[in-house]
């Protein structure tokens, strides 16, 4: 249940006498308007202002509501009576901004978070203390402020309301609230606004004076703790928000961190898949002529030997720190040319991925050398980087072509070894230490960007093949654990 939700509920209590025991000894709401009643008639409190706007038929008449009309059950003891048999209402008064000012009486404003305006010198509408202010125009329509200042005013796009009768104006101002959408309903116009008719006509739930005074007492002491409530409901659905997520990253620092399977002595060491992918590089005819002339980093024979001082955390003793550059086959940016609406081959570019996929349908066309495709045609298992932009260092695992493509200059096209499982490179893509490099080696400007020499020099701790299989099923059992969790 929502703070709100909770809060509604307890003044739907309130309102239909569940919240706090009726007493017989205090009497009915029929002897409380028999009382006022005679109030009235020995009263002068009916104002000319009203004498001319009163707008319902005579009180005595409308104490009593038909049967079709009755919202809900009361108790005996409460009665239906009209706002307007215990409440003056009128409407606000003009006030030009530039008659605001910093001191005088204050000014509230039509809207829900009893704000107030400005302040004015010599208002020609007074409120006092426990006057409400009923916003009467707008999205704000409803949201009763009940005055706490012994002076004020309001502006013509309000209605105040005076308690001229025996009835507790807190009672009545919390009956606005649990009405509220009842009660205001609107008048068809281009801005939504109720009138003093259509509020003076509006039945109240009206116990004796005494039960009302008690419903009053236990909502101020519940509606506090609802607000303490909606605090505790508000860090917990950040929490579980941000929960997820935390708990997704988690999951893939104790991955690359060696934390999340244990070690097998039997699957070997990095540094024995290491010597091999070596050997494959040696005999492998992987590195094309456009990786020769934009390979930025440096021989990676030179490069397996990372100093103590950038090693980030400890490994186990069978993994090694290497760079993304010594186990790469190539790292290489995309090939720059219009998007065509037809032709023989596709450019995929950045916004052509979203949620992790490739909408191939929505692929533009692009024209390109023959003897250029071989370099940037597109394979499975690839990994596509963005290089710049709001989304620099995303990373997208392709794993299908589904008709000959290449890929736009915006992205950074990285292969790796058979002898490696992409799967593990990808999720350390991922992974919160990945993402701090990347944030080292990102370039600040108004379009951050990151290149193929950053990537190179990244470091990845590096498991034997076996067991990077075992952290990959590992952690795509857990993956869906957090997602399930973001949807509690």
């Amino acid at each position: 249940m929502t703070p709100q939700e909770l809060k509604n509920s307890i003044l739907q209590l309130a309102v239909q006498g569940k919240l706090v025991p009726q007493r017989p000894e205090e009497g009915s709401a029929e002897e409380l308007l028999a009382a006022i009643r005679t109030q009235k008639q020995s009263s002068d409190s009916r104002s000319t202002v009203r004498k001319k706007k009163n707008s319902h038929k005579d009180t005595e008449t409308q104490s009593a509501i038909p049967d079709d009309e009755i919202p809900f059950e009361i108790p005996q003891t409460w009665k239906w009576v009209p706002f307007g048999f215990f409440m003056e209402l009128r409407m606000g008064k003009t006030i030009l901004k530039s008659e605001l000012g910093m001191q005088g009486v204050p000014v509230y404003s039509a809207t829900q978070d009893d704000s107030v305006l400005g302040y004015i010198e010599n208002p020609e509408l007074e409120l006092h203390k426990n006057d409400l202010v009923i916003p009467a125009r707008g999205n704000s329509i409803g949201c009763v402020t009940l005055v706490t200042d012994n002076l004020a005013t309001c502006t013509q796009t309000t209605i105040c309301g005076r308690n001229i009768h025996s009835v507790d104006v807190r009672y009545i101002y919390y009956c606005c609230w649990a009405f509220k959408s009842v009660w205001f309903k609107y008048v068809g116009s281009a801005i939504p606004q109720v009138t003093v008719t259509q509020i003076e006509k509006c039945m109240v739930p009206l116990p004796p004076l005494a039960e009302q005074k008690r419903i009053v007492a236990k909502l101020e002491e519940l509606l506090p703790l609802c607000d303490r409530y909606g605090n505790a409901y508000n860090e917990l659905q950040a929490l579980n928000k941000r929960v997820p997520g935390d708990l997704q990253k988690s999951l893939l620092q104790l991955a690359v961190q060696g934390k999340l399977v244990p070690q097998r002595p039997e699957e070997g060491s990095a540094e024995e898949l290491l010597t091999a992918i070596r050997a494959q590089k040696q005999s492998s005819d992987s590195r094309s002529t456009v990786r020769k002339k934009k390979n930025s980093h440096k021989d990676t024979e030179t490069q397996s030997d990372v100093p103590a001082d950038e090693i980030p955390f400890e490994i186990p003793a069978s993994w090694k720190w290497v760079r993304l550059g010594e186990i790469s086959s190539s790292i290489q940016y995309g090939y720059n040319a219009p998007a065509k609406n037809s032709g023989r081959i596709k450019m995929v570019r950045i916004s052509d991925i979203q949620d992790g996929g490739i909408d191939w349908s929505s692929v533009p066309f692009c024209e390109i050398n023959e003897r250029e495709i071989p370099a940037y045609l597109l394979k499975k298992d690839d990994i596509l980087f963005a290089r710049t932009g709001g989304t620099v260092g995303k990373s997208y695992l392709v794993k299908e072509v589904t008709c000959p493509a290449i890929y736009a200059g915006y992205l950074i096209r990285t292969r790796y070894h058979s002898s490696l499982c992409i799967e593990f490179v990808k999720f350390f893509m991922e992974s919160p230490l990945y993402w701090a490099q990347l944030r080292n080696g990102t370039i600040a400007t108004a379009q951050p960007n990151c290149n193929g020499q950053t990537l190179s020099k990244m470091l990845i701790p590096l498991p034997p093949l076996a067991e990077q299989k075992r952290i990959v099923a590992k952690i795509e059992e857990l993956i869906p654990l957090c997602d399930q969790l973001s949807h509690l």
